[in-house]
């Protein structure tokens, strides 16, 4: 059977992913091991069943699982960066056909708000990798499988992993299901593209130009894959926190999330 011959099939519901175990073997180590069947209603959501079961679980582990397990033989890191550039190429694509009139600058903005942030780890979300990740039980117990970087550098690893169990073809079909109406998702996001600057509109009548200050709290990973946690605060309110691959990225999360609660404050 040829990669492009894999079967697909559509997403059904959004049951809990949980179950027994069964024996499946994985062609890329040629052993047998134990695959959750969590991850065949995984396969279910997603709309793809993969023929070598060992990319998928590939994609769900996080950096900080080898800790506990050292003979994991890989996380999902690599994958992670075959799946973004897989992603952009998709998203460019498709963008560039929905909208010809569209100049350079306007294109890369929409594929921003598409394959990163908030975006990307809610629909990690709603696909349910949040409850598939394997990661150390000090990064469970610190939420760590809802963090949303965590989330985004998971979808970025399926989408590497559709790619190299199938084909270009393939998994733009996948990934293209999972987004279902771009044009629609671009307009409900209109309000959120550039969340610090909405705020900084709310707040300036009020309290002016200074009321709001970003501070970053921590960074946390590998110098080549660094999170930055962000604190907003309010004058010396703390509003919210984010976190992002960049400054900039934990910002637009605080400040978006701020949004998602907002009160205009008293005088």
């Amino acid at each position: 059977m040829s990669r492009a011959e894999g079967e697909h099939f559509t997403r059904l519901d959004r049951r809990p992913i949980f179950g027994d175990k069964q024996e499946i073997r994985f062609p890329r180590t040629n052993k047998t091991m134990k695959l959750p069947s969590q991850l065949e209603v995984l396969q279910e959501r997603i709309g793809y069943r993969f023929q070598q079961p060992s990319l998928l679980r590939e994609s769900l582990v996080h950096p900080s699982y080898l800790q506990e397990s050292p003979a994991e033989p890989q996380n999902n890191q690599r994958l992670e960066f075959l799946g973004d550039a897989v992603l952009d190429l998709i998203l460019s694509e498709k963008l560039f056909d929905l909208y010809p009139n569209e100049r350079e600058g306007t294109l890369t903005k929409h594929r921003a708000i598409l394959a990163k942030g908030l975006f990307l780890s809610d629909l990690a979300k709603e696909l349910g990798l949040h409850e598939c990740l394997l990661m150390s039980r000090s990064e469970i117990n610190n939420k760590g499988n809802v963090r949303p970087s965590s989330l985004e550098d998971a979808l970025e690893a399926l989408v590497g992993a559709i790619y190299l169990d199938s084909d270009l073809p393939s998994t733009r079909r996948v990934v293209l299901e999972w987004y279902g109406d771009i044009p629609e998702q671009l307009l409900a996001c209109a309000s959120i593209t550039n969340p610090k600057g909405r705020l900084q509109e709310l707040v300036q009548p009020t309290l002016g130009n200074t009321a709001l200050r970003y501070e970053v709290s921590r960074e946390e990973g590998e110098a080549h894959n660094r999170v930055f946690v962000v604190q907003l605060f309010l004058q010396d309110k703390l509003l919210a926190t984010g976190e992002g691959k960049t400054k900039k990225e934990a910002e637009e999360q605080a400040a978006a999330t701020a949004l998602s609660h907002w009160t205009m404050p008293r005088k």
